[in-house]
């Protein structure tokens, strides 16, 4: 299994790409709002015929701005989780490199288990995950008004803001990927795997936003949920042996 050690961020995009359909469930109500926020180019032109027209900004641009706010955020909390982690795994009393292997296998059995009960959530086999998103909003309630301000988001500048605070919404898929990031061992490979989880989710809100009738239908098949949800929990079960 050691070849899973080596593949962790390849690892943290398949769950963010695969945890696709909880993201559209979560998020995907949002970046619908942003695709239908954009000024349309011939109401603009008709009511300034006497000015010289501007090109009202893409729809793209505004879905990239608000997921690349979304992916700092990730990144940027990896980064202090995982941190964190580094300096409880080399806070132990005695700093050998056995203890410190340890100590991380602990981490890693820890978030194994929190990815096969991310699996089952998303499969709509248990809904234990959800308790982890209802710490989450005590945090969210004070971050939520602030995002306001940049509602409605008309362009890329107010956009990339939105997406940063967003990226803080309660997500019980998040939260999973950063316990993750406990066992990664310093800041920079914490923020390296939420950057990787982050990009995971990209594909699914990018198609969301330009495509979110058709997406919409799709990802409400149960079976759909049930594959998604049975490959993370593969995945987790991999990490525990690994771990193990």
């Amino acid at each position: 299994m050691e070849w899973l050690s080596q593949s962790n961020y390849l690892g943290a995009f398949l769950v963010g790409l695969f945890g696709g359909v909880h993201c559209l469930g979560m998020c995907g109500g949002i970046v619908t709002a942003l695709s239908f926020n954009v000024p349309n180019a011939s109401a603009n032109n008709l009511a300034n015929l006497t000015k010289k027209p501007t090109p009202p900004p893409s729809k793209l641009s505004i879905l990239l701005g608000y997921n690349l706010g979304r992916i700092l955020s990730y990144t940027l909390v990896g980064g202090l989780v995982g941190g964190l982690g580094a300096i409880s795994i080399l806070g132990i009393d005695a700093i050998t490199l056995g203890d410190i292997q340890y100590t991380r296998s602990i981490f890693s059995i820890v978030a194994a288990f929190f990815m096969i009960a991310l699996g089952l959530y998303l499969a709509g086999i248990w809904q234990g995950i959800s308790y982890l998103e209802g710490i989450g909003r005590h945090l969210w309630k004070y971050i939520e008004p602030v995002s306001r301000r940049f509602i409605p988001a008309t362009n890329f500048q107010k956009a990339l803001p939105l997406g940063l605070l967003w990226g803080w919404l309660p997500c019980g898929l998040v939260y999973t990927i950063l316990i993750w990031t406990l066992s990664a061992g310093s800041a920079v490979e914490g923020a390296l795997l939420m950057l990787s989880f982050g990009l995971g989710t990209l594909p699914n809100l990018l198609a969301m936003g330009l495509a979110a009738e058709k997406l919409s239908r799709w990802t409400q098949k149960k079976w759909l949920r049930q594959v998604a949800g049975g490959l993370v929990v593969v995945f987790g079960g991999l990490m525990l042996v690994n771990a193990l």
